[in-house]
C-alpha cells in the first residue's frame, strides 16, 4: 500500500509532463529554393528538422523500426513487462544498469519529457508517463512524434531530415538497406552516423535486415539484395548555402515580415536561378583574376588591387526578378554584400539618363552637341570661400567640336555631356534624374559624370526604364512563401511607367552602338543583340558595365573596398564589360531559347540621315539640316559661374 501511495504521489508531480508530448509542436527547418525548386539553403534555429506526418511515412519504415526497436509495439500498453524483468535480472547480475528494455513509447517519453540519466527514479517516471501516454495518444500518433523527434546524427532531427540529408531522397524513395541504416541510428546516433562511421553503420543496418528476415517481413531475395546493397552517402554541411549573398539579401527582406522564419518550416522560393547564379559567380571571378593579372605589383606593397572586389546583379527586364546576385568575390572572407549595400559612384554609367532626358525634351539622336573644353569657376565651400576652377576633359584628351548626340554617348564624351547639361539646365536634369529614381544627387555640373553613390542593385532598377521599354520595375528576390498548412503567399512585380516605349528604344539603339563600336566593344556576344553603357570614375576607382539583352539585364561593378585606384586603364570597358560577355555566352549555352533581337516599336520612324539609318519619334523628330557656327555658341575656355 505504501508503494502504491508513493507511486501516486510521484505520478501527480509529473503527469503534466505528458502534455509536452501530446501537444508536441517542434521547430521545423525553412527551406530556401530557387525558381526551379532546387534547394539553395536550409534555415533553422537550434534543430534541423523536416516534419513528416504519419500517413506520409512508408509502411516499410514502420516495420523496420518496430523490428529492431520494439517488436511488440502494437500489442503492449506502453511498457514491455517481460523485457523489463529480463533487464532487471541482467542489471542485478552486473550491479548496475546495463540494459534498459525501453519501448518506443518509453524512448519518446525520455526524449521529450525526461532526462537520459540512468537512474531508478527516472525509470519509474518513464514507466508511469508511458502508461499514461498510451491512454491519450494512438499508436500512430506516438510513432509520428517519435520519428520526428529522435536524433539521427550529423545534426539531423527526424527521419525525413536524415533521409534527405544522408541519401538526398524522400522516405518513399528509400530501399530496405537505406531504411535499415536510418532506423538503426537511434540506438547510438553519433556513433552509427554513416558520415562518421560507415562501416559500423552498415553493420548495424545489416542487423535490422536480418531481424526483418527472421520475422518473415522480407523474403530471402529481398534479404540478400539488402545485405549486398552499398548506399551512396552524402556528407554535407547542414545549411549547404549555395548562394550566400542572395540568401542574405532575401533574409533581410523577410526579417520583419516573417519573425518565425527559422522555426516554422516554410518553403521560400526565390527568383534566383542556381545555374545563372553559378555562372555569375564564375564570370565575376574571371574578371577579378584578369584585373589581378594586369596589376604588375600584385604581390608587392605597391599593389593596386589589395582590396579589389566586385559585384554582379542579373534580372529579368520585364519582371525585375533577380536571376543572379553575387555581392563579392569570396563570401567566407567577406560577407559584406556589395551588390546591395555598397554605394559607389556610377561615373559615365549615369549618362544614358542625362541623354534620355534630352531626348524626351525634344532632342533627337542626331542633334548636334558641343564637344569643346570649358573652364567653370565656382566658390569653394570652406571657411576661406575661395574661388576655384574646374576644367573637365574627355578620356581621349581631345575635342570634336560638334558631335551628334548618338556619337557623344557612344564614345562617352564628357565635355559634350557637360555642355548638354549646361544647355538644358542643371535644375531640369536634376529634377528628371530624381523622377527616374536617383537619390542624393549633387546640384552642380558633376551630376553629368555620376558624382554620387548608388548600389549595383539600385542602378539595376534605374536601367529597367530603358531595358523594359520605359517601364521601371523594382528588382525583387522572393517569389513565394509556402506555409506548413499549404497556404502560399506570392510576390508580384512593382512597376512604374516613366516614358513611352518609343523614347526608350531610341536609347536602346544608341546603347547597342556603344557595344558594337563604342566604349563597350568587349561586351559583345555573338548571335545576341546587347546594349549597355560603361562607367569609370576618377583615377579608376570604379569600373562599371550596365547592359541588357532583349530579356535579361546585368550590372557588373569592380573596385577596391578602400576606395583606392585599381590601376591605370582599369575602365568599365576593360574590366567589367568582359564579365558581362562571359555571363551571357555561358547562359546562352544552357538557354539557347532566349530572345536574340530587340523589338522595334511600331511607331518608330526610321530614316536615312547623312547616309546612315536613324530612328526618330514624334517627341524626338528628325531635325531640319542647318549650319551651326561653333563661335556662335560660345568661345572655347569661356569662364562660366555656376
Amino acid at each position: 500500500m505504501g508503494i502504491f501511495i508513493w507511486l501516486v504521489v510521484v505520478y501527480s508531480k509529473i503527469k503534466l509532463d505528458v502534455n509536452k508530448i501530446v501537444n508536441y509542436k517542434p521547430t521545423a527547418t525553412t527551406q530556401i529554393v530557387d525558381k526551379n525548386g532546387k534547394l539553395i539553403s536550409n534555415i533553422f534555429e537550434d534543430q534541423h528538422r523536416f516534419y513528416v506526418k504519419f500517413d506520409q511515412i512508408p509502411p516499410k519504415v514502420i516495420e523496420s523500426l518496430i523490428a529492431i526497436e520494439d517488436t511488440q509495439f502494437f500489442e503492449h500498453n506502453g511498457i514491455n513487462v517481460d523485457a523489463i524483468l529480463r533487464a532487471i535480472v541482467k542489471d542485478l547480475r552486473h550491479m548496475k544498469m546495463v540494459e534498459g528494455a525501453s519501448t518506443i513509447t518509453q524512448q519518446l517519453v525520455r526524449t521529450l519529457a525526461l532526462s537520459r540519466d540512468k537512474k531508478i527514479m527516472r525509470k519509474i517516471k518513464e514507466i508511469l508517463l508511458s502508461l499514461r501516454l498510451e491512454k491519450v495518444l494512438s499508436k500512430e500518433d506516438i510513432l509520428e512524434r517519435y520519428l520526428n523527434s529522435i536524433y539521427f546524427g550529423h545534426g539531423y532531427y527526424g527521419i525525413r531530415t536524415a533521409s534527405l540529408g544522408y541519401f538526398h531522397k524522400e522516405l518513399d524513395q528509400l530501399n530496405i538497406k537505406e531504411i535499415s541504416i536510418l532506423v538503426g541510428l537511434p540506438q547510438a546516433p553519433s556513433f552509427y552516423a554513416p558520415t562518421k562511421n560507415l562501416k559500423f553503420s552498415l553493420a548495424r543496418a545489416n542487423q535490422v535486415v536480418r531481424r526483418l528476415n527472421t520475422l518473415g517481413w522480407i523474403n530471402n531475395s529481398q534479404y540478400i539484395e539488402a545485405l549486398n546493397f552499398q548506399p551512396k552517402i552524402y556528407n554535407e554541411t547542414l545549411t549547404q548555402n549555395k548562394a550566400p549573398y542572395a540568401v542574405d539579401y532575401a533574409l533581410k527582406q523577410l526579417k520583419d515580415k516573417v519573425p518565425d522564419l527559422k522555426t516554422a518550416g516554410y518553403i521560400i522560393k526565390l527568383t534566383i536561378d542556381l545555374e545563372a547564379q553559378e555562372i555569375a559567380k564564375e564570370a565575376l571571378n574571371y574578371g577579378y583574376e584578369n584585373i589581378k593579372k594586369r596589376d604588375k605589383y600584385v604581390d608587392t606593397n605597391k599593389s593596386n588591387t589589395k582590396t579589389l572586389n566586385g559585384a554582379i546583379v542579373s534580372i529579368e527586364n520585364n519582371t525585375g526578378k533577380i536571376l543572379a546576385l553575387v555581392g563579392g568575390i569570396n563570401y567566407n572572407k567577406s560577407s559584406f554584400n556589395r551588390a546591395t549595400q555598397s554605394k559607389r559612384q556610377p561615373g559615365s554609367a549615369v549618362k544614358p539618363f542625362v541623354y534620355q532626358t534630352a531626348l524626351n525634351l525634344g532632342y533627337s539622336t542626331v542633334s548636334n552637341l558641343v564637344d569643346i573644353s570649358r573652364t567653370f569657376e565656382y566658390q569653394n565651400k570652406n571657411k576661406y570661400n575661395k574661388s576655384k576652377k574646374w576644367k573637365p576633359s574627355n578620356y581621349e584628351s581631345n575635342f570634336k567640336g560638334m558631335i551628334s548626340l548618338r556619337e557623344a554617348l557612344v564614345h562617352s564624351r564628357n565635355l559634350a555631356t557637360i555642355n548638354l547639361v549646361n544647355e538644358i539646365g542643371i535644375d531640369i536634369i536634376h529634377e528628371n534624374l530624381e523622377l527616374y529614381g536617383f537619390k542624393n544627387l549633387p546640384l552642380d555640373l558633376s551630376i553629368a559624370l555620376g558624382s554620387f553613390g548608388i548600389s549595383p542593385l539600385d542602378l539595376s532598377e534605374m536601367y529597367t526604364i530603358i531595358s523594359n521599354h520605359g517601364v521601371k520595375v523594382k528588382p525583387y528576390i522572393i517569389e513565394s512563401i509556402k506555409k506548413v498548412n499549404g497556404d502560399i503567399i506570392k510576390f508580384d512585380p512593382i512597376t512604374t511607367e516613366i516614358q513611352n516605349e518609343e523614347q526608350a528604344f531610341l536609347m536602346t539603339s544608341i546603347l547597342e552602338d556603344v557595344v558594337t563600336r563604342g566604349t563597350a566593344r568587349r561586351a559583345k556576344v555573338k548571335g545576341l543583340q546587347v546594349a549597355g553603357k560603361t562607367g569609370t570614375t576618377n583615377n579608376y576607382k570604379d569600373a562599371w558595365f550596365c547592359g541588357y539583352s532583349p530579356t535579361i539585364q546585368t550590372i557588373v561593378w569592380f573596385g577596391n573596398d578602400n576606395y583606392t585606384p585599381m590601376g591605370r586603364k582599369e575602365t568599365g570597358g576593360g574590366a567589367s564589360a568582359p564579365v558581362f560577355s562571359y555571363f551571357y555566352k555561358s547562359y546562352l549555352n544552357i538557354h539557347p531559347e532566349l530572345k536574340r533581337k530587340f523589338t522595334i516599336p511600331k511607331n518608330i520612324i526610321s530614316h536615312k540621315f547623312n547616309g546612315k539609318m536613324e530612328y526618330f519619334t514624334q517627341t524626338s523628330p528628325m531635325p531640319q539640316i542647318q549650319t551651326i557656327q561653333l563661335k556662335d555658341v560660345f568661345e572655347q575656355d569661356e569662364e562660366i559661374e555656376f
